[in-house]
C-alpha cells in the first residue's frame, strides 16, 4: 500500500544515504568552500556560527548541508 508519508525503513534509509561531512558531499563547491571558512572561524572563537539561510527548491540538498553543517559545529 502507498501512504503519504515514509514510513520508519525509509526515514532510516534516507539518513543512511546521505553524506556524513563535506568531504562526501557532491556539487556546489563555492558554498561548500565558503561553509567550511564560516564553521572554522566559529569554531576558532569559540562561538557559535551566524545564521545561515539555504533556499531553493526541494532536492538541492539544503537538509543535507544543515546536518553536515549541525555535526561539525557539534
Amino acid at each position: 500500500m502507498v501512504a503519504p508519508s515514509e514510513s520508519i525503513e525509509d526515514q532510516i534509509i534516507t539518513v543512511t544515504l546521505r553524506p556524513a561531512g563535506f568531504e562526501h558531499y557532491v556539487g556546489q563547491q563555492q558554498v561548500v568552500e565558503n561553509l567550511k571558512i564560516s564553521i572554522e572561524a566559529a569554531s576558532r572563537r569559540g562561538e557559535p556560527l551566524d545564521h545561515i539561510l539555504l533556499h531553493g527548491p526541494p532536492g538541492l540538498g539544503k537538509t543535507t548541508l544543515a546536518n553536515i553543517i549541525a555535526r561539525e559545529m557539534a
